[in-house]
């Protein structure tokens, strides 16, 4: 059985990258509804969830409408134990706990200064000190979670809800070039390398279009990080694979990678596999193969 979770655009909706994260991260299968942000899709999508108003919201197989991330959170660890969304470790847990109900509440400067953007890369953003108070305590925060937990590259040992709660924090800092510390600056690097989220920002690159709301006209820098490889769109059907890597239907669009030649059942998979090849497992096991 499928859970269902209403999210809004990936590039920018940051609760909803929070919510998805809980899922694919810890190996829960999920079915996801889109819905563009600042329009009526959302609205009306959430019609079919009451009393949820907000992005992201989950379904369970039973069909009890959970919305909000901490409780989204809760809910999938009392009913996945064994996908350990929270440390085992009693100590941990409660550190994560705090980490998370923290980020949940806080840091509203640096969310209004800095929305989440995961289209592009800034040189500065010109912080104003609300901001950097808020990077300050950030910092504070998170050298107390590793240092409760003696963990090196996530807060609490291995990667937890709390890291999934704080990972579209770390993509402001990437997208806005903010100053932090090396340590700091290295949590950050582990978040723009997992898998889980290089997967969503690169479905995230073309899955809606651009948001009016989050430009800035600020000078733009490469983004920080990963390097994809470089794939491109192509016309034809003609690919070494005759079905789609992830869904097994027949070809209809291509993309070329290293002179070479493959297929996929639609636009969109196709799409986010040119923004990030690397980020999907399926795809790559037949590049590779």
């Amino acid at each position: 059985m499928t859970y269902d979770l209403v999210i809004g655009d990936r590039a920018y909706s940051s609760w909803s990258l929070r919510g998805w994260l809980l899922f694919d991260a810890f190996d829960i299968p999920v079915r996801t509804h889109l819905a563009r942000l600042y329009s009526d899709e959302l609205p009306a999508m959430l019609r079919d969830y009451p009393p949820a108003r907000t992005a992201p919201t989950m379904r369970t197989p039973d069909g009890v409408v959970v919305p909000e991330t901490i409780a989204i959170a809760e809910e999938l660890a009392s009913r996945h134990p064994e996908s350990q969304i929270w440390p085992t470790d009693p100590k941990a847990r409660a550190v994560a706990r705090v980490l998370a109900a923290e980020m949940h509440a806080g840091f509203g400067a640096l969310r209004s200064h800095c929305p989440m953007n995961l289209r592009v890369s800034y040189t500065d953003c010109a912080p104003p000190d609300a901001v950097l108070a808020d990077l300050a305590r950030l910092e504070q925060v998170w050298e107390w979670g590793q240092g409760q937990t003696g963990s090196q590259t996530w807060l609490c040992g291995d990667y937890s809800a709390a890291d999934a709660f704080y990972a579209p924090v770390a993509s402001r800092i990437a997208t806005y070039n903010l100053p932090v510390s090396a340590r700091a600056a290295a949590y950050v690097q582990a978040h723009l390398a997992h898998p889980s989220f290089r997967r969503w920002r690169a479905m995230g690159m073309v899955d809606l279009p651009d948001q009016p709301f989050y430009f800035r006209d600020y000078p733009r820098r490469d983004w920080p990080g990963p390097k994809p490889l470089a794939a491109r769109a192509v016309e034809g059907v003609a690919a070494e694979n005759s079905a789609c890597p992830y869904s097994g239907k027949p070809v209809t669009h291509v993309l070329e990678l290293s002179g070479r030649r493959f297929g996929f059942c639609n636009a969109f998979c196709r799409d986010k596999t040119v923004s990030d090849p690397e980020a999907w497992p399926a795809f790559m096991s037949v590049y590779l193969s």
